[in-house]
């Protein structure tokens, strides 16, 4: 068994796992653009969260051959809530900051 040298892996980029919109909003320079990123976020994460449920409903029901399918759909979907959720809390802790500079 051969194993495959460093340079042979490909190279991840930190926006593959993001949907289309959040990974050009922040580049585009343009008004309203976290906005998107935040739908595209959340559009994402409801998507993930609707396969996981499909997943488990096939397990339940003994129409899933491969469990290891059904645990990656649900960690993904999980991770991603809890992003969603920090950047959430995120923007509600800086906006509380913003009104307490004002008063």
């Amino acid at each position: 068994m051969t194993i495959p040298a460093i340079g042979a892996v490909p190279a991840v980029s930190a926006t593959a796992y993001l949907p289309a919109t959040t990974a050009t909003a922040g580049s585009s320079g343009t008004e309203g653009s976290f906005a998107t990123a935040l739908t595209g976020a959340v559009d994402n994460l409801q998507q993930l969260q609707s396969t996981s449920n499909t997943y488990a409903i096939q397990a339940v029901t003994g129409g899933l051959d491969d469990i290891h399918t059904a645990t990656l759909a649900a960690s993904r979907a999980q991770v991603t809530l809890e992003l969603v959720a920090a950047v959430r809390n995120k923007g509600v802790e800086a906006f509380n900051d913003i009104m307490r500079m004002q008063a």
